[in-house]
């Protein structure tokens, strides 16, 4: 399960936000500017964790419910067996009883609604608690709230809010109440996982200089199409990957157009992008490009692996996807087999030089965290066992594992070692960290910046992060929550509405409903219910704009 970067669930700060695939907050500069020191610097005045724990007592065992990491998976069997894990029982004293649930986001996601259901709570519960209505959990006795433990047995965490009031108010819901002991990061640069990619060494063979606008890459796909950049004579190139279920490969064009694919907000108001008629515009792109044979014919039935095959097979020349698991992980299966091959980061496409197209904000906070059952009987010692995440000591063990063997210190710095950078067993970098620390996923704790960095080690991984980073998020919508009321009205409406959208905007693409019916397609939009949609969705904007 990988954190906001993207290889598994991924979590949005609300359920409007999954459904827009807009991100976390972006206008406190406070609360996104880079930081040099990663984790620590957002425990840089509190103390260490064994010094700001003196005096609270841990507990002696719990047991904790959290999906298990898929590439931890491929050597671990469960997390007491992750370097991190080990090393924090022998300094805490605390054993842990691991409940995964089983591998697949509807397989975890139905667990979970089970164990709700019939209240057989573990002590401590990870999970996307942002969309599944912690007040009412609250209210209905699941889970506690945690703003006084976090005061009273959570120093490091509480610096953490004390120092960053914006990261207590994403944490907070509308009604008060703090549910979990959060994932946090706050570096810009390292959050911006997705985005657009393209085959360098074709531009290279056309002459062809990287794409930054809507007018550029039409040239560049048309190029790749016509000009046999993979030099076998077939002409077999697919110019762009487009895969309108998978939001990696469907968002990235619509911003040069000012909108998103969801919900965003335009100065204060909230709208919903394929309303807007401006989606028309993209709209009419996306079917010239498909008629003239620069998307795959075949989108509507490719999925990931056909993707893979295709970019490994030299037949696939652009896409969108993660720095990771996509860019590095191309980029190192090829790199011996065909040392020319290069994949680079594209910046989101304008439709003029020189101008940024809006996308998806950095996330600051996803939702992910750790909440604590309201059955147990020692809150308090689960709060300062969670707690250890957060300080410099609990910093270095979730970030890089264990001293010695994940990570070693460099000039009093912390740098992973070669059991993690160049593997001996041959797994990725990714593999063998999921093996020693959370750094690749998540859990209550600080992300540090300059560990994602390491992780993320090939230059092609770095400079395509920053290229997706600088992008206009201003219209993004920041982490509001709706209430549970709320949540079940917006599903209601979206399930629907989503499916149909989801149909139209396809037959729009393929030519199979003529765009002069657009205007019939967002009358019933409204007909599904987008207006209260949008209309909660202001509501919760607002409260939280308001906080």
């Amino acid at each position: 399960m990988k954190r906001w970067r993207g290889k598994g669930l991924i979590a949005g700060l609300s359920v409007a936000m999954l459904v827009g695939l807009t991100a976390a907050c972006s206008g406190n500069n406070e609360d996104t500017a880079a930081s040099s020191s990663g984790a620590a610097s957002e425990s840089a005045t509190s103390e260490t964790s064994a010094e700001a724990s003196a005096g609270l007592k841990y507990p002696a065992s719990l047991t904790y419910w959290v999906p298990m990491e898929t590439d931890a998976a491929v050597t671990i069997k469960d997390y007491n067996e992750m370097g991190l894990y080990k090393e924090l029982e022998k300094r805490t004293g605390t054993h842990v009883e691991f409940q995964h649930p089983p591998a697949g986001e509807a397989q975890t996601k139905d667990q979970f609604n089970l164990m709700m259901a019939t209240g057989k709570l573990p002590d401590a519960i990870y999970t996307n608690w942002a969309s599944n209505a912690p007040d009412k959990a609250i209210k209905d006795g699941k889970i506690i709230r945690l703003n006084e433990l976090i005061d009273q047995y959570a120093p490091n965490l509480a610096q953490i809010l004390k120092d960053k009031p914006n990261i207590r108010k994403l944490i907070t819901t509308d009604e008060g109440n703090i549910y979990a002991f959060p994932l946090i990061g706050t570096d810009p640069p390292v959050y911006a996982y997705n985005g657009l990619m393209i085959r360098k060494d074709w531009l290279d063979k056309l002459n062809l200089a990287v794409p930054t606008t809507i007018d550029e890459w039409e040239k560049a796909l048309m190029a790749f199409r016509d000009g046999d950049p993979n030099g076998n004579g077939k002409k077999d190139e697919i110019p762009y990957f487009y895969r309108q279920t998978d939001v990696e490969s469907s968002y990235p064009f619509i911003g040069a157009y000012g909108i998103a694919p969801g919900f965003f907000q335009e100065n204060g108001t909230v709208k919903y992008g394929p309303t807007e008629p401006a989606y028309k515009d993209y709209l009419t792109l996306m079917n010239k490009w498909y008629s003239e044979g620069l998307i795959d014919k075949d989108y509507l039935t490719s999925d990931t692996k056909i993707r893979d095959n295709k970019v490994l097979s030299d037949q696939l020349g652009a896409l969108a996807g993660w720095a990771g698991s996509g860019l590095g992980g191309y980029m190192q299966l090829k790199k011996d087999k065909d040392p020319s091959f290069k994949l680079v980061g594209t910046p989101f496409p304008s439709l003029k030089p020189g101008e940024k197209a809006i996308s998806k904000g950095t996330a600051v906070i996803t939702g992910l965290g750790t909440a604590i059952s309201a059955s147990v009987k020692n809150p308090e010692e689960i709060a300062a066992w969670l707690d250890y995440g957060y300080g410099k000591d609990g910093s270095l063990l979730y970030n890089f594992g264990v001293e010695g063997e994940s990570y070693k210190l460099v000039d009093g710095k912390p740098q992973y070692t070669d059991l993690i950078l160049h593997n001996p067993k041959n797994l990725s970098v990714s593999q063998a960290l999921s093996t020693y620390a959370l750094q690749t996923s998540g859990g209550p704790f600080a992300s540090d910046p300059e560990a994602d960095r390491q992780w993320h080690s090939d230059p092609e991984q770095s400079e395509a992060m920053a290229v997706w980073a600088d992008a206009d998020h201003s219209k993004d919508l920041p982490g509001s929550l709706l209430s549970a009321d709320e949540q079940a009205k917006f599903a209601s409406i979206m399930t629907d509405l989503n499916t149909y959208n989801s149909e139209m905007t396809n037959k729009f693409i393929m030519g199979q409903e003529p765009l002069s019916k657009f205007d019939d397609y967002v009358k019933t939009l409204k007909q599904l219910g987008i207006e209260e949609a949008i209309k909660l969705n202001q509501g919760a904007y607002d409260r939280f704009t308001s906080k």
